[in-house]
């Protein structure tokens, strides 16, 4: 029976991750506010360019890419960790 140990996860990829939930979360709960105030009459007499609401309007254009790239760089970074554990225990 071989001894296999949990791979670890290092502080940069649990970084990495909870920014990708923060970022797509964030601009998914943006979504939601606009759904909601389109819903309850605000972009009448132009209502969505007064306030907040511009930054919740441009957050998903901008969150939404980030988190993408987050992901790849998130699924780039676990592989090279496993790559270089795979070598350096090859059991």
């Amino acid at each position: 029976m071989t001894n296999q140990n949990p791979p670890s996860t290092g502080r940069f990829e649990r970084i990495l991750a909870y920014m990708v939930a923060g970022v797509v979360g964030l601009s998914i709960l943006c979504f939601i506010a606009m759904i909601a105030g389109t819903a309850l009459g605000v972009g009448n007499n132009d209502g969505f360019s007064k306030g907040l609401w511009p930054v919740v309007i441009t957050l998903p254009l901008f969150g939404l890419p980030l988190g993408f790239l987050l992901t790849i760089g998130l699924i780039v970074f676990v592989a090279i960790r496993r790559k270089r554990d795979s070598t350096a225990n090859p059991s």
